[in-house]
């Protein structure tokens, strides 16, 4: 378990973490100089039963708040400070807001230098305690008179601390780190400490730094001061890590070191925010804040979700829009400090840590910010009932830090179904299936003279409105079903086919004549209409409507080809070899010049081939475009 100190300047903080671990956690020189905690510090108490205790001592002076929150945010259980003789200060009620806004209800309270106050003064101080706490979440908390100089309830405080339990981070999911220290050691390289707030890190893990993106290996590790194979969740480590772009320089306050499949950083993280009840105003839409997250600090504004304005003690959903990318998960706490930073504000927890930039503040997206408030095993149920009936599951699994396989049994418990990387009620999908299919019939019998539906306009005639990668993945799947088939550029049913008017046929039967017998030079609209003495309106609007199936092409304005003529002719421009000339294309059509070259300019246009001069070669990976070309060449 990880204790972090918390309470006013000079109340001894130090002083009790040495006489609790035999070590001095003031680590600098301008600390031991000036005699205060500036910045982090660490110390551990072995209890010789293969535990340990770790402390993090947490500056008390409030210039340095932001360094105490870079330590609060990874530690199980506080340990209040208070002097016996001083009594209640402004850092002893920051630090315990902060710890209450965390959300931490783990905790003692150490009444130090107990030798230097009577009994009175003690039972006094620890009645304005009692009082000070029973708003907070260490309410009912266990004070202890100690005294660092004298060792009394030292042994006491320490059994006490035992009692509180082992660390609550769970074990599962993919590991993170919260760095908050990182330095070079002589003959080993890069090392960084932090708290492992989930999982497990393994000696040669590849890691990532995040938000950087950096690559590193993960050479050796210490977990809780020990020279160790893994660090777990709960544990302090220290990491020396090897990667080729690594420096110290590379690395800061605030960095993950995390599992690749974590990387995900964010400047949008929606949260459920609570405003201290002892703020003087309202906090307003839009307001400035420092933002604490893990060891991180970043400024950022306060997208409020509900109303424009949030009152003392109240709490609402809001987006925290951040001026640089972080690593935030659901369940992260975050601490807010006013634009000076003098002071603490509120208190948040993540509900999802890739909100959105627009419609934040719909009804839609405020219900999907309810449902999500919960544990896994209701959340994800909530979410497949609200009206958007899906949900994103590498994106639900990755904010909640769940591997695949939970996610999947998750999603089979809600009884749920899995579409490609979506995840929706069984009924939700049988419906939908039903729907797109109906949708296709509708259009067909009000439509016998289409050939069928565009996808996307397949997609918007549905009532459900499925967003494109959701409707696509359903497409497919009826697709592969066979309930629905590709006719060019069209979907039908099976059993759908273009019915012309009987006028229509006639015409259409005897151009497909004419398309057929002179396949490489085909006759051109008016050639049809004059031949047949059709209106050349009619020829062209009937040409385009079989072109619309994919049955014809149209190469040049009013010049149609039969589509497996065309794959044919790709076939043999691909037959002439790297850089032929239009000659060589047009004596092996044996069609003329002007028809050769409008049918090559067609093949420019559509990536089929690539001009350079006078030369042209064709591009294997399209070659199939118009179906395969007689010979089988792909």
């Amino acid at each position: 378990m990880i204790v972090g100190t918390a309470g006013h300047i000079d109340h001894g903080k130090t002083a009790l973490v040495k006489a609790l671990t035999g070590v001095d956690a003031d680590r600098l020189k301008e600390e031991k100089a000036r005699g205060i905690t500036i910045d982090l510090g660490y110390a551990y108490s072995d209890l010789g039963d293969g535990r340990q205790l770790g402390f993090v001592d947490v500056p008390g002076h409030e210039r340095f708040v932001h360094n105490m929150l870079a330590g609060a945010t990874g530690i199980d259980a506080a340990l209040l400070v208070v002097s016996a003789g001083e009594g209640i200060k402004p850092q002893t009620v920051e630090h315990l807001q902060i710890v209450d806004l965390l959300g931490l209800d783990r905790g003692l309270v150490a009444l130090t230098k107990s030798d230097l106050a009577t009994d009175d003064e003690i039972l006094d101080r620890m009645a304005e305690i009692e009082t000070l706490l029973a708003s907070t979440s260490l309410k009912g908390a266990e004070i202890v008179p100690v005294s660092s100089l004298t060792g009394r309830g030292i042994a006491e405080l320490k059994t006490r601390l035992l009692a509180l339990g082992e660390s609550g981070k769970g074990a599962t999911g993919y590991a993170r780190l919260a760095v908050d220290r990182c330095f070079v050691l002589p003959g080993a390289g890069v090392v960084v400490t932090g708290t492992v707030h989930a999982g497990e890190i393994r000696v040669d893990d590849r890691v990532l730094l995040s938000p950087s993106g950096l690559e590193a290996r993960v050479r050796s590790l210490h977990a809780q001061n020990r020279a160790a194979e893994v660090g777990r969740a709960g544990e302090r480590c220290a990491l020396n890590l090897s990667g080729p772009r690594l420096s110290k320089d590379a690395i800061r306050r605030g960095d993950w070191v995390l599992a690749p499949e974590l990387h995900s950083p964010t400047d949008r993280v929606d949260v459920r925010l609570k405003l201290l009840a002892s703020e003087g105003q309202a906090l307003k839409h839009w307001a400035p804040v420092h933002v604490h997250l893990g060891a991180a600090h970043v400024m950022g504004r306060v997208a409020l979700l509900e109303g424009n304005a949030l009152a003392p003690g109240a709490s609402a959903l809001a987006q925290l829009v951040l001026e640089e990318k972080v690593g935030a998960l659901a369940g992260d706490r975050i601490i807010l400090r006013d634009p000076s930073a003098t002071r603490t504000l509120a208190g948040a927890t993540v509900i999802d840590p890739f909100g959105p930039p627009r419609n934040r503040r719909t009804p839609r997206r405020l219900a999907e910010l309810a449902a999500l408030t919960g544990h896994d095993i209701e959340v994800l149920p909530e979410l497949l009932r609200l009206d958007t009936g899906f949900i994103d599951l590498q994106r639900f699994g990755l904010a909640r830090n769940l591997r695949p396989a939970e996610v999947d049994e998750l999603l089979a418990d809600a009884a749920g179904a899995k579409l490609a990387g979506f995840g929706l009620l069984g009924e939700t999908l049988a419906a939908a299936r039903a729907e797109l299919v109906e949708t296709l019939k509708t259009f067909h019998e009000t439509n016998s003279d289409a050939p069928g539906l565009q996808p996307e306009r397949l997609r918007l005639a549905m009532k459900k409105r499925w967003p494109p990668l959701v409707f696509r993945a359903l497409l497919d799947q009826e697709l592969a079903a066979k309930t629905v088939v590709v006719d060019g550029a069209f979907l039908r049913l099976p059993g759908h086919s273009l019915k012309l008017g009987a006028k229509d046929e006639v015409l259409w039967q005897k151009i497909l004549a004419d398309l057929t017998r002179e396949r490489f030079k085909p006759p051109r609209v008016r050639d049809f209409a004059e031949t047949y003495e059709a209106p050349e309106a009619d020829v062209r609007r009937l040409l385009r409507r079989v072109a619309k199936i994919g049955r014809v092409i149209e190469v040049a304005p009013d010049q149609f080809f039969l589509r497996p003529v065309v794959a044919e002719m790709i076939g043999i421009a691909h037959g002439l070899g790297a850089d032929f000339t239009a000659a060589q294309f047009r004596d092996r059509l044996d069609n003329g010049r002007k028809v050769a070259i409008l049918i090559l300019e067609f093949f420019d246009r559509h990536g089929i081939t690539v001009r350079r001069g006078d030369l042209r070669r064709t591009v294997p990976q399209k070659l199939g475009q118009y179906g395969p070309p007689p010979g089988g060449t792909t």
